[in-house]
């Protein structure tokens, strides 16, 4: 454990878990064997890092554990809200990039790698095996499905749900689910508001012609 590292009542760190300089682990963080934190990260109360991915094989009528044997990797100057839930990797590693800020009540799956710097705000599920890039901003209550690949400066709004296997291209602001370009979204909903004026002059035509 690093200079200056200071531990909340409660805190339980396995097997060869290393912790760098400077980190605050508040009251009842759980840090699973073998996971990697940098230097300067806060974990806040009720984390968990590292623990099990939600992977099962179907097999002779039932769900077979698949092993969960990857690593978790916390880099420098991250942030992490209060319980929020990381997987280590299944058979690669879970990987949470320099600078990055992630808000309470978020669940990372295992594999997945996230860029330096993002934001991820609260109650959002990111999918095993997604590839996020560097910048990225997720609002409230998004769903990433998985094998999903966000690519830098990608701009996601609330309680958007991004469909497993896009690709979501550099740049981007998108929002709705499926998820869409905001501009697209924006002139949907628009129509969306206006189907029960539209709903009615067809009722008023529909009178007159029965006339």
């Amino acid at each position: 454990m690093g200079l200056g590292t200071r531990l909340g009542p409660g805190v339980f760190l396995g097997e060869g878990v290393w912790v760098g300089a400077c980190c605050v682990l508040y009251p009842r963080v759980t840090v699973y064997p073998g996971a990697r934190i940098g230097d300067r990260v806060l974990l806040h109360a009720g984390v968990v890092v590292g623990s099990d991915g939600f992977g099962y094989v179907f097999a002779e009528g039932k769900h077979v554990k698949f092993p969960q044997l990857g690593k978790i990797i916390i880099e420098d100057d991250v942030e992490i809200g209060s319980n929020s839930t990381l997987d280590r990797g299944s058979l690669g590693t879970t990987v949470i990039g320099q600078g990055t800020k992630i808000d309470n009540l978020v669940q990372i799956a295992h594999n997945v790698r996230i860029g330096r710097h993002c934001i991820i705000v609260s109650q959002t599920g990111i999918s095993g095996s997604v590839d996020i890039g560097d910048y990225v901003v997720m609002g409230g209550q998004v769903g990433i499905g998985d094998h999903v690949r966000i690519e830098d400066r990608v701009t996601i709004g609330g309680q958007a749900g991004v469909l497993p296997g896009k690709i979501v291209r550099s740049g981007s602001t998108i929002w709705g689910t499926p998820s869409r370009p905001m501009s697209e979204f924006k002139r949907t909903i628009a129509r969306l508001a206006r189907l029960d004026d539209l709903a009615e002059k067809v009722k008023g035509l529909a009178r007159q012609m029965e006339r």
